[in-house]
């Protein structure tokens, strides 16, 4: 028998990429596939910036950059982070890293050892529990409700805090509900972790994909305290499409930065050099390349809002950014059990709740065309009606 890491083995595989590979596989099958499970949007990386790699690789930059990524990328993060964020940032503050992803990674296995808490709230983004159980850290998950909008509320917090809770993780935009924390809000939140001197991520990913004039706040921009208390993530994935580029990055405490730096050093070493070149343009770019995108999602959100209203057997989380909608199938049955039967059956493909911590969910992505969204939620809808008599539980 081939024995192995037991953390890595406890580990659970991510459903989304699952159901995204097995969509995928249809699809080149020749099925006409309606894919909602997918986590990018599905807009071209913007010319100029795939231009900015082309030069890269043009002008020979494909050598070793130092780990924590190019000093001038990391100087046009610290502005970022002050013009859009009001974050005061320095450059040795900042390490550039393989996607948000990996930040997210990097950190927790710097801050958690065995034992530790780790808090967030139900529904979470799939890999947050096994990030945490690498690390030999203690998953502190807090369930949500529609009362509160499926957020942390302060009272919350608190019943959950533990002598062992080390971090607290923050993911505003939320993946898979599309919620976002205010600023009334965050400043109650980072009131209790300045109170205990619990670190927190802000896992800021989806911060420029917002709707109905909400406006984003970081938590770390309310208070010095606060501030050194918060590790701040985010990246070019989602805001440029350059899910494929792998760049994210993070900044915080110089101390904390420079074990996450030691870190990187001995895993992956420097994020690709020519990724980096595209990400520095990325972060050069002027607001209206964003707003562009960020108009068509809404009216894609608008649209599958729309056609879910019509399924009287589904309600959902109004999502205030991403590109997600949380759907409830509680009403239809055991959603794992369908998102498999909706795949199989009639080719649309959703995210079954489980991996989120909300087993009664499926998440649907806009991040595709009107016409296919008015497609698979009618599919989905006829799907429900033939079939929802044998599945109500």
């Amino acid at each position: 028998m081939l024995h192995v890491n037991r953390r890595i083995k406890e580990m659970l595989s991510s459903t989304t990429l699952a159901i995204t590979a097995r969509a995928k596989e249809l699809a080149s099958q020749g099925h006409d596939v309606v894919n909602f499970g997918a986590g990018e949007p599905d807009f071209d990386t913007p010319d100029f910036i795939k231009q900015a790699g082309i030069r890269a690789i043009e002008k020979g930059l494909t050598k070793y950059t130092p780990s924590i990524g190019n000093l001038d990328l990391r100087e046009a993060i610290v502005t970022k982070f002050k013009k859009d964020n009001g974050l005061d940032y320095k450059a040795n503050q900042v390490v550039v890293s393989c996607g948000a992803k990996h930040s997210l990674f990097n950190i927790i296995q710097v801050l958690i050892d065995d034992g530790d808490e780790v808090v967030f709230q139900a529904p979470y983004w799939v890999s947050y529990p096994e990030m945490v159980k690498a690390a030999g850290g203690k998953s502190v998950v807090v369930p949500t409700n529609a009362s509160s909008n499926y957020k942390i509320t302060p009272e919350l917090l608190k019943k959950y805090i533990t002598p062992k809770t080390k971090l607290l993780i923050i993911n505003s935009p939320s993946n898979p509900t599309g919620v976002m924390y205010h600023k009334e809000e965050l400043a109650k939140i980072a009131e209790i972790c300045v109170a205990h001197k619990i670190y927190v991520i802000s896992d800021e990913i989806y911060e420029k994909l917002i709707y109905d004039n909400n406006a984003f706040t970081s938590i770390a921009s309310l208070g010095r305290e606060i501030f050194d208390l918060t590790i701040t993530v985010n990246g070019v994935s989602k805001a440029y499409s350059m899910t494929g580029w792998r760049i994210g990055y993070a900044a915080g405490n110089v101390e904390i930065m420079e074990y996450i730096k030691k870190f990187q050093d001995h895993s992956t070493s420097n994020p690709a050099s020519i990724s980096q070149a595209a990400a520095l343009e990325a972060l050069k770019a002027t607001p209206e390349s964003i707003d562009q995108m960020c108009q068509i999602f809404k009216k894609r959100r608008d649209l599958m809002l729309q056609c879910l209203d019509r399924i009287d057997e589904l309600s959902y989380i109004r999502p205030e950014g991403a590109f997600y909608v949380f759907c409830d199938f509680s009403k239809v049955g055991d959603a794992t059990v369908i998102a498999k039967q909706m795949l199989d059956e009639i080719k649309v493909a959703g995210i079954p709740g489980d991996g989120f911590g909300a087993p009664n969910y499926i998440r649907f992505s806009f991040a595709t065309s009107e016409a296919r969204i008015e497609e698979g939620i009618s599919r989905v809808g006829k799907w429900i009606a033939n079939h929802s008599p044998k599945l109500k539980v």
